[in-house]
């Protein structure tokens, strides 16, 4: 998906959403969002937690990482893997739950219909 993008796409099925006043939808449609900005999120790694103030980060945002920056390509597969790991909760909830697994395949079906 190119156009209009992926994040662009959950932005305005969200507010599409809302709007048929459709709380299940516009929550899926968050919760991949918020996958995508974990993704962009970069790990810790050895960063200088305490000690002596020289060490210390000065100024404003002087302590903030740069984000990883995906390619629509890259936010289309963390929408991916999320449907997926529905798909295969909904599998194995499917015999103690069948509402709950259905909920989690109709969820899924929204998120793959997004991103094709």
């Amino acid at each position: 998906m190119t156009e209009p993008g992926v994040r662009a796409a959950l932005q305005a099925a969200i507010t599409q959403a809302m709007k048929r006043r459709d709380r299940a939808a516009a929550a899926v449609y968050r919760t991949a969002l918020a996958a995508i900005d974990n993704a962009e999120a970069v790990p810790q790694g050895d960063q200088i937690r305490g000690g002596a103030i020289e060490q210390s980060p000065l100024g404003v945002g002087r302590a903030e990482a740069t984000r990883r920056a995906l390619t629509d390509g890259d936010m289309a597969d963390v929408v991916r893997r999320d449907a997926q790991e529905r798909l295969a909760a909904a599998d194995s909830l499917a015999a103690a739950n069948a509402l709950a697994a259905e909920r989690l395949r109709r969820e899924a079906r929204l998120l793959l219909d997004l991103v094709g």
